[in-house]
């Protein structure tokens, strides 16, 4: 199948040679080239608008920083819906509001096109070991067309129902996997204030019922000399995250008391200057905080 792929950050650069791998023809597109580069050796064709992008593809996908940035893309001039054809699907993986999802889908929806809202479950270790999961809101008809293209992807995925639905589950899952690794920091560091050694809290704590698989990969960080140059979620990705999860909950009128306390240790992190790491970093946060650190 001929594939499209808009945005070739972290997680392009993850997907697109499963993508590739799986026998399919894809063609990427980025604001700047440069990022390309690794892909273009993999065999990755490459297109110099994101409309040229769609107009070759039978299925695109984007998955860019924000809903500013999907708008652009996907609307904007020489944007996706204006190279699209009537019978291909677009799928935006991108983590935004689910107002903003449906913002654009209704233009799609409204030029005869479609699009389909198909956030991603995991991170760049997830993706590579073909354990990430991608949810889908909107038709379904063309959910099932693209599903064998997901299943390249990911182990799994599923469609969630409407449009925006999608995007709403996968702030849903951003919470839960927040407040987790917050929870493991504060628990490790309450650990080490009494007196255990920081990797043996870790090594118990991973052996314990409070293991899961984003511990498993990101709580080793914070031993020392673990945390990754290139975070896999900095401090101020991961909180744009949070932030778009109480805004939600605000608005539907749902409290999320745990959501907020998560959110002000990357508070925290940023008073600290540490927001540059990956954001397990609030274990830092809390040893200073307990006096621990400087």
């Amino acid at each position: 199948m001929r594939i499209g792929f808009a945005g070739l950050g972290a997680m392009g650069q993850c997907i697109v040679p499963r993508l590739l791998d799986a026998g399919h023809a894809v063609t990427g597109w980025n604001r700047s080239r440069d990022k390309a580069g690794p892909l273009l050796d993999r065999g990755m064709a490459w297109a110099d608008t994101p409309a040229a992008l769609a107009a070759g593809s039978d299925v695109v996908f984007s998955i860019l920083t924000d809903a500013a940035a999907v708008r652009a893309v996907a609307l904007g001039p020489d944007g996706i819906l204006s190279g699209l054809a009537p019978d291909a699907v677009y799928l935006d993986m991108s983590t935004i509001t689910p107002e903003s999802s449906r913002e654009v889908s209704s233009a799609f929806l409204a030029a005869g096109r479609i699009m389909l809202d198909a956030p991603i479950s995991g991170s760049p270790v997830t993706v590579v070991q073909g354990k990430a999961s991608v949810m889908v809101g909107g038709d379904r008809a063309a959910f099932d067309r693209v599903l064998p293209v997901l299943l390249a992807i990911g182990a799994k995925a599923t469609h969630i129902g409407e449009r925006g639905l999608a995007v709403q589950l996968k702030l849903a899952i951003n919470l839960v996997l927040m407040v987790e690794v917050i929870a493991f920091c504060e628990g490790v560091a309450l650990a080490e204030k009494g007196g255990v050694d920081r990797a043996i809290a870790v090594e118990a704590m991973l052996a314990s019922v409070v293991a899961s698989p984003v511990l498993g990969y990101r709580g080793p960080f914070i031993l020392e000399g673990r945390m990754p140059e290139v975070p896999l979620a900095d401090v101020t990705l991961q909180q744009k995250d949070m932030t778009m999860v109480l805004e939600l909950a605000r608005k539907l009128g749902m409290p999320a008391p745990l959501a907020a306390a998560a959110n002000e240790m990357m508070n925290a992190c940023r008073g600290f200057r540490i927001d540059h790491h990956d954001f397990v970093v609030a274990h830092e946060a809390y040893r200073r905080l307990g006096g621990m650190s400087r």
